[in-house]
C-alpha cells in the first residue's frame, strides 16, 4: 500500500461513515491534535491509540452513529496492516530509528 497511515485511515473513515473525505480528514486531524500529536510525525502505534481512545468522541460529536463500532473496526484493520504499510512515512522518524537500534 503506497498511502501513508493518515491517508489510509481518513479514506477508511470516509468509506465507513457518512462523512465526506474532507470531514473525515479534518476529524482525524482534530483527534490527533486532542492527543497532542501531529499527522506528519505520528507513528502507527500512536494512530492506533488515537483510534481506540480519542476518535470515537470526535465522531460522536459529528453525529456518526455507533462511533465505537466504527473505531473498533478501524483499529482492527490498522492492526492487521503489515508494519511497512502502516509506517511508510514514519520509517525514518527518530522514534523508529531508536526502536530499531534498541531492538524493541
Amino acid at each position: 500500500m503506497a498511502q501513508d497511515t493518515f491517508d489510509w485511515l481518513a479514506a477508511r473513515l470516509a468509506a465507513g461513515t457518512a462523512l465526506s473525505d474532507l470531514e473525515a480528514r479534518g476529524t482525524l486531524r482534530l483527534a490527533l491534535k486532542s492527543a497532542g500529536l501531529d499527522a506528519k510525525s505520528a507513528s502507527a502505534d500512536a494512530y492506533r491509540v488515537v483510534v481506540e481512545r480519542v476518535l470515537a468522541r470526535e465522531l460522536a460529536t459529528r453525529g456518526v452513529a455507533d462511533a465505537d463500532a466504527v473505531c473498533a473496526q478501524l483499529a482492527g484493520e490498522l492492526a492487521a496492516l503489515e508494519p511497512s504499510q502502516a509506517t511508510s512515512r514514519n520509517a525514518a522518524s527518530p522514534e523508529a530509528v531508536f526502536a530499531r537500534l534498541g531492538g524493541r
